[in-house]
């Protein structure tokens, strides 16, 4: 066995023009990291030139991924040229596989420098599906603007990488494995830890385990479905809530990560969990749930497919914030939501009294708030929900172990929960239009001359009737953020439409698509009328639905007849 020092080589290489990470990392086809000399290793290469090579050197890093089609091969290039760039020890989840919310705990446990998460989050998988990396820094939340128009850069100029391409890891075994580098003092080395145990002991200090437990497997239990869809939260749902908690192990479903995710869309919406919506609806079961790829985005359901809108959740986990025991202790420093969310959780946070923050989508955006003390519970429409202080993600099990706590507490079921919620607080009828795929042309200048017309004053004040139903505008606007912590100014986050009633209509272009664009179109609509809270969402947001077709031209511009997903 030859015990000589890996070598350390430099190789020359080329750059490409189109590694601009998006709001969740560079995400691509697979076959574009597959076919294009050097692709993976020019943005590998960036990620790790972006850090100071004093904070660098000899410094910790971690690594997981979603376990889909090339996790694997990423992982070893990765590795492989962590060493080369003096990286002093990695730390890998088992196989290579670890959720995105648990990459973060684990940042934040090893107190390392950052961490890259491989995964394309909730789009398809396999050979012919998508493909994605991103880096969070040493707070385990995304990297900010700053950092990642840095990588851009360097890969817009990089010339060459450095690689030990001798160096072999063994991902299958709970190990710290060490190699000898040349030209290096200290070993390079490469922990191989289990994930879910970090992540467990960090939720068992924020919930009542207890409490939880008898829920789920006392005398009066009740009957749950979780649905990991063969993404990454497989392994978690079933020692956490199984294992653990003694839910049957029959309650969780499709929990063995695939690279495929069986074929699926791994995203947690009634379009593409619509297995897991048929099984609620039989009645057999108290609560579902369902995650996405990665395990930061979750949906949840009652009884009889009862669905619960993401903007609904966390309005409903901040009303009712103190039955999880870690807010006992700590109190609430102030929520937050994504601009397009709905503003259900304004409702209760002005009924509380405490500080609301409106911020672009993104989650970068919450992490800033979080690590200046300013936030203790955000969330946003596209599925995702989180809190402050354990980690910088959005974090799909933390928001169903909030839900149980919930249940635990009040001792209803999830339906009369919403219910009792609205008559409460009123509520927001809220829907969301993907157009997936959109030649990226036509819906850039479709937003271009939408900004326009609604930017002109003759637009405000503008009155639209449909059938009974008449809106006026209020004001109208491409939203601008400026953060309370650093005073950074971000721009052109989304043109809104908001009427004298406060219902809003809302286009944005989407920035984790893969192939073309995606144009959303965000309904929002206030209620407080104890006789209309409970009609249909879709049936009550017609009226500003047509009004937001006719405004932008969506269809004629687009060329589509009609939404992608409605959610």
């Amino acid at each position: 066995m030859d015990d000589s020092p890996l070598q350390v080589r430099t190789l020359p290489t080329a750059p490409y023009p189109d590694q601009r990470p998006g709001t969740s990392g560079l995400r691509k086809k697979v076959f574009v990291f597959q076919s294009k000399r050097n692709y993976l290793q020019n943005f590998v290469q960036s990620i790790y030139s972006s850090i100071d090579l004093l904070d660098r050197q000899g410094s910790t890093m971690v690594v997981g991924g979603d376990g889909r089609y090339f996790n694997q091969t990423a992982i070893e290039v990765i590795v492989q040229m962590a060493a080369a760039n003096g990286v002093g020890r990695l730390v890998i989840g088992h196989h290579g596989i670890m959720s995105t919310p648990a990459v973060s705990c684990v940042i934040r446990k090893y107190k390392a420098i950052g961490g890259i998460v491989l995964t394309a989050s909730h789009n398809p998988g396999g050979r012919e599906g998508d493909f994605g990396i991103k880096f969070n820094t040493a707070n385990g939340g995304p990297a900010q603007d700053a950092v990642t128009n840095r990588i851009f850069q360097i890969s817009r100029t990089i010339e060459e990488y450095a690689i030990c391409p001798e160096l072999r890891v063994d991902l299958a075994t709970l190990s710290k494995q060490t190699f000898d580098l040349e030209n290096k003092f200290k070993p390079f080395t490469v922990e191989i830890v289990d994930s879910v145990e970090s992540y467990a002991n960090m939720l068992r200090n924020i919930f009542d385990f207890a409490a939880l437990k008898e829920l789920l497997s006392g005398e009066n239990h009740i009957k749950i479905q979780l649905d990991a869809m063969h993404g990454v939260m497989g392994p978690y749902v079933k020692r956490i809530l199984c294992e653990e908690l003694g839910s049957p192990a029959n309650s969780a479903i499709n929990c063995v990560p695939l690279q495929d995710f069986g074929g699926q869309h791994p995203d947690p919406n009634l379009t593409h969990a619509a297995d897991l919506v048929e099984t609620m609806r039989g009645g057999q079961y108290d609560f579902g749930a369902a995650f996405d790829g990665d395990g930061d985005r979750n949906m949840i359901l009652g009884k009889h497919g009862f669905f619960v809108n993401p903007s609904d959740s966390v309005a409903v986990i901040a009303a009712n914030v103190f039955s999880i025991p870690y807010f006992q202790h700590t109190g609430v420093r102030g929520y937050a939501r994504s601009m397009p969310t709905s503003a259900a959780l304004d409702n209760v946070a002005r009924a509380t009294k405490i500080e609301l923050y409106e911020t672009p989508t993104g989650w970068k955006f919450f992490g800033n708030l979080m690590d200046a003390g300013k936030l203790s519970l955000c969330g946003e429409e596209s599925f995702g929900t989180g809190s402050a202080d354990h980690i910088r993600e959005k974090d799909g099990l933390w928001a169903v172990l909030a839900w149980l706590s919930i249940l635990a507490t009040r001792k209803q079921s999830v339906e009369d929960i919403i219910k009792d919620h609205w008559q409460t607080f009123g509520r927001n009828f809220f829907t969301k239009y993907d157009y997936e795929e959109v030649d990226l042309d036509a819906a850039i200048q479709m937003m271009e001359d939408l900004e326009l017309m609604i930017l002109e004053k003759a637009f405000m004040g503008q009155r639209f009737a449909v059938g009974e139903k008449l809106y006026q505008v209020e004001r109208a606007d491409n939203f601008e953020y400026t953060d309370p912590v650093d005073g950074r100014i971000c721009r052109n986050q989304g043109l809104r439409i908001i009427f004298t009633d406060g219902s809003r209509i809302i286009y944005r272009l989407s920035g984790t698509g893969i192939m073309g664009a995606t144009v959303r179109v965000y309904i929002d609509s206030y209620e407080k009328d104890p006789d209309k809270i409970f009609r249909d969402p879709q049936v009550m947001l017609a009226p500003l639905v047509t009004i937001a077709l006719k405004v932008s031209q969506l269809h004629e511009r687009t060329g589509r007849s009609g939404p992608s997903v409605i959610t």
